[in-house]
């Protein structure tokens, strides 16, 4: 056999080893990656430079024309078995003629594709939070189900606060433990009891001007977390600061602010001893009702919101 019929056979076996299913899993990669590089060439090209904007796009249709023109002739060879010299990629004799939208067109194309883009972050960091509500709802379930035989400190405060709360035919709703975990079972509250809502950003603001307004009847009872002094004016300028600008954790100094802000009563209900209520004698009516956890998570305490028992 010559060496050109050996070269022919070799590439008839390599050519019936090509399966049709990673074919097509390597043109969706090379569509997701020439997606990629349009984007930037979209993003680049100059808008006020008709002319070099013209260019770029006609660039632009002729890599997605000969990316779908490689792609029909691979599946065409696939398919029919034939000789695979159709997998070339060769430099078109003449560049596509490209269809040029005109320049209002072209930014109304951009425009909804960044809203799109928007769109689809957004919808992930939904979908992302579901995922997690659920997959703690099931942990929770399952935690209370082994109770029995695993009784752990987290597994009795769970216990012993769901007891309570069956009693006031109340539900725990789970928030994330990303620091917001206070202003986050508040706003939740607004939501459940019909109150005026309130963002975390919101309610944080409010309640570093709040601790700033009433620093003589607040600062007695803040304390240096780690010398357990007092904490002089530099000290609590930062902890105000650290309210409204970052993720710090909210205690009861952020509960009394908090209450006092949106003139309603909160009640803080744990595993052991009575619930903590702020506000009812000021403002009377029905409180929020929040969860304090101690063993929840191993960072540290946790807030948690309630809801109706269905």
């Amino acid at each position: 056999m010559s060496s050109d019929d050996e070269g022919v056979a070799e590439l008839e076996s390599r050519l019936e080893d090509v399966n049709l299913e990673d074919i097509g899993a390597r043109h969706r990669r090379e569509r997701k990656e020439l997606q990629a590089k349009l984007q930037a060439m979209k993003k680049n090209a100059p808008k006020n430079n008709k002319n070099k904007r013209k260019e770029f796009l006609e660039e632009m249709a002729r890599l997605e024309g000969e990316l779908e023109q490689r792609h029909k002739a691979e599946l065409k060879a696939a398919e029919a078995n034939e000789a695979p010299e159709v997998l070339e990629v060769r430099e078109p004799a003449e560049k596509p003629k490209a269809v040029v939208p005109d320049e209002e067109e072209d930014e109304e194309k951009e425009e909804q594709l960044t809203s799109n883009l928007r769109v689809s972050k957004a919808q992930k960091r939904r979908d992302k939070k579901a995922k997690e509500a659920r997959a703690r709802d099931a942990e929770i379930k399952t935690e209370l189900q082994n109770a029995a035989n695993q009784p752990t400190p987290k597994l009795i405060e769970l216990q012993q606060i769901t007891a309570k709360l069956s009693q006031r035919q109340l539900c725990l709703h789970n928030i994330p433990s990303d620091g917001d975990c206070l202003y986050q079972s508040i706003r939740h509250q607004l939501i459940v009891n019909a109150l005026p809502g309130h963002s975390v950003q919101e309610l944080r603001e409010e309640t570093a001007n709040y601790v700033r307004a009433h620093k003589d009847s607040l600062i007695s009872y803040m304390v240096h977390p780690e010398t357990g002094d007092l904490l002089n004016d530099e000290q609590f300028e930062q902890y105000c600061h650290d309210i409204a600008k970052t993720h710090a954790w909210g205690g009861h100094i952020e509960l009394k602010a908090i209450s006092s802000l949106l003139r309603v009563p909160i009640e803080v209900i744990q595993a052991e001893g009575a619930p903590t209520l702020l506000g009812q004698e000021e403002f009377g009516g029905s409180p929020l009702v929040i969860c304090y956890h101690r063993h929840i998570y191993q960072l540290g305490a946790h807030y948690n919101s309630t809801v109706p028992a269905a």
